[in-house]
This record gives C-alpha cells, structure tokens and sequence, in this order.
C-alpha cells in the first residue's frame, strides 16, 4: 500500500480517532458491570479487580514496549495495537464468566499500553507546523471524548437491551480492525532505528523539570477518573438511590464530556495557568461529590460531575503541554509512556483500595475517604501549580520543532 495515500491532516484525524475509538472501548464494559454482577454473581471487590487487572495491562505493556514506536515506528505499533484491542473486545462479547472479564480486560489494557505513547507522539507530529499545541491538547480531548463516548452509549444500550454486550463488542471489534488497517496508509513520521532494540520508558535529564512538576496535578485528575470509572454506577444505585440502569453510564458520561470541554477551554490558556485551574476545579469537584452522597442529592452529584471533570480536562491538558515542549523526537513516545504510568496508577491504586475495604467499611463511607484522598491532592496540586505560576517559564533545553 501507498505510504503516503493520507495527507498529514487526514492522518492527524485518524489518530485522533483511534484515540477516541481506543478510550470508548475501555468505558464501555463499566454500564454493564452491575449486569455482569446480576448474571454471573459477584462482589463489588471483584469489579474493581477486574477494573485493576486492565491498569495492570497497560502499565506492563507502557513499561516494556511504551517507546518501541521511538526504534520501529509509529504506524507498526499502532496497526498491532489496535488489532489487540479488537482480540480484547472480542473476548467481551463472547464472554461466560469472571475469567473471561479479566482477560478481556488484561488484552485491553495491553492494547492500550501498546498504543499510548505512539498515538500521543504521533499526534504531535502531524500537528500543523504553526500550532505545534494541538497535539497535546487532542491527545487530552480525544482521551476524554472516548471515555465519555463508551461510557454514555453503553448507559443508553443497558437502558434499552437486555443484552448491550452482544451489540457494543461486536461494533468496536469490526471498527478496530478497520482503523487498524487505515493506519497503515498515513506517512511514517520517525526513522527505523539500527542496532540494539531497548524499548524503555524513562525522562530524559532536560525533560524532568517539566515532567515532575506535573505529577501533583496528573495524580490528582486521574484519581477523579478511577473513581468514576470503578465506582460511580454502584454509587449512584446504592447511595443517591438512582435505580434507573442507564444512570451510572451517563454519570460517567458526564464527567468525561465536561473533561473534553476543560481541555478544549485548557487549549486557550498557557499550559501552566491551565494547570492551576485545573487543579482548583478538581478541589472544588470533590467537595460537591462529597456534599451530593451527604445529602443523597442527584442534582450536586451532577454539578460535582461537571466541576470535577473540566478540572480533569484542564489539568491534562495543560500538564501535557508542558510535557510534549519539553521533549524531542528521539524521546517524545518514552516520556510520554512515563507520563501514562503515572497517569494510569493515580487511576487504579486507589480504586482498587477502594474496592477492597468497600465490604467492611461500606461503599458510602469508602467514597467520603477517596474523595479526601482527592481533595487533599487536588490542594496539593493548586498550591504547586500556582508556585510554578508566579515562578515564570523556565527555558527548555530541547523543544519540540513542529
């Protein structure tokens, strides 16, 4: 096939797409896990390890290939990756129990491991010449709008079949083999390396100022997102009472919607004020999350969504931002693969903790502890943020080109 049959602006939307695509199939199994649960008979603790076992994936596949699209390229680690993710979805639409949930989960992960620091790197390479932060900031959207995408259509086909599982799956899985087979015609934007083949994810020396501030804010957003994606349809059952079975999807829904406003809002300030307000939103969002469980209130819960998930947007973001400006082409899929795995833990530790004393100290009063594990990171984040304001830009030893 032709190399070159996509243009830089067609092969710019099609890993924007795929973006999208990859981050839709990782909501889309969470509507369904109270049905799961019905069907196959199991505890909340095992939902959130089936949650867990996809962050597990992914972070070995970020540890260990993360940056092998830095050595052979983007387009054969994307074409792969995807063709994996669709194995994943596959493996969900044929499921039979527990076992099957936590394979798909795993080959999930894998896949989106895999495929992380390559779209991320590749966004930034086929970004116009003159704006150089669309990249960054369609990494953050695309991200968002996926999960938003997964989580809301799945909510809706819980609502209205008594089977969403046999429709989404089968849909994601004939898409992604589609896409996979489309990446293979846009331009390969990095040069085959030779010799030793060492895939590793690591922080160059001029990378680790920028790369380092972030984590506060990065922790803090991704925790909000592990709480949504494990926890909010039983929360929003059990404790504020909802008991129509699409409501968890489109609480989901909500979050990740106002998480691609915020990044899209985060693409008209400098990446660093970005950040701090961010990081006040996550603040202020946990606060109304705690304050909607306390007084059983589905219209707060609502608003907390909304105010938590911009500040998502806002901080990733911006945090990308400084990030990408701070790498080079030679390095650009590893740091961004490090980033992940900061990323992808601040999303699973703690709901996996949450998970595992749910059953002794009850759901209610596990939420009021993450959402204080939230706020005190999202204090911690804003007061950070705001010193690197007032500190200024620093200059950056190897900036980007594009």
């Amino acid at each position: 096939m032709n190399t070159r049959a996509f243009g830089r602006g067609a092969s710019f939307g099609l890993l924007v797409f795929a973006t999208v695509l990859l981050m839709a199939s990782t909501s889309a199994p969470s509507p369904i896990y109270p049905l799961y649960l019905q069907r196959w008979g199991f505890s909340v603790t095992v939902l959130t390890v089936v949650f867990a076992v996809y962050v597990a994936g992914l972070v070995g596949a970020l540890l260990t290939v993360g940056s092998l699209s830095d050595h052979v390229g983007r387009k054969p680690v994307l074409a792969a990756a995807l063709l994996v993710a669709a194995a994943g979805t596959a493996i969900f639409w044929t499921a039979g129990g527990v076992g099957s949930l936590v394979v798909a989960r795993i080959v999930q992960g894998v896949a989106t491991g895999t495929a992380t620091g390559a779209l991320a790197a590749g966004l930034v390479e086929f970004s116009p010449a003159d704006r150089p932060h669309r990249g960054p900031t369609m990494t953050a959207v695309g991200t968002s709008f996926g999960l938003a995408v997964g989580g809301g259509v799945t909510g809706v086909l819980v609502q209205v079949s008594a089977r969403p599982d046999a429709v989404i799956f089968p849909v994601l899985t004939v898409v992604f083999v589609v896409v996979a087979a489309l990446v293979v015609a846009i331009p390969e934007p990095v040069v085959r390396r030779t010799g030793t083949l060492r895939p590793r994810v690591g922080v160059p020396r001029e990378s680790r100022a920028e790369f380092f501030a972030a984590v506060p804010a990065i922790v803090a957003g991704w925790s909000v997102t592990g709480l949504f994606l494990a926890l909010a349809p039983s929360l929003v059952h059990d404790v504020l009472n909802v008991r129509s079975s699409a409501a968890g999807g489109l609480g989901i829904a909500v979050l990740f919607l106002a998480n691609s406003v915020g990044g899209l809002w985060a693409a008209r300030l400098p990446a660093r004020a970005a950040t701090w307000l961010g990081s006040v939103l996550l603040s202020a969002g946990a606060v109304a999350l705690a304050a909607a469980l306390v007084f059983g209130s589905t219209a707060v819960f609502l608003a907390g969504s909304i105010i938590a998930g911009l500040g998502v947007g806002l901080t990733f973001n911006g945090t990308l931002r400084s990030i990408s400006a701070a790498t080079s082409a030679a390095t650009r899929s590893a740091v961004f693969s490090a980033a992940y795995v900061v990323s992808y833990a601040a999303l699973s530790l703690p709901s996996l903790a949450a998970g595992l004393v749910a059953p002794s100290w009850g759901l209610e009063t596990t939420a009021y502890l993450y959402l204080a594990f939230i706020g005190v990171l999202s204090v911690s984040a804003t007061v950070h943020a705001a010193r690197r304001r007032v500190a200024g830009p620093r200059p950056v030893a190897t900036a980007h080109q594009h």
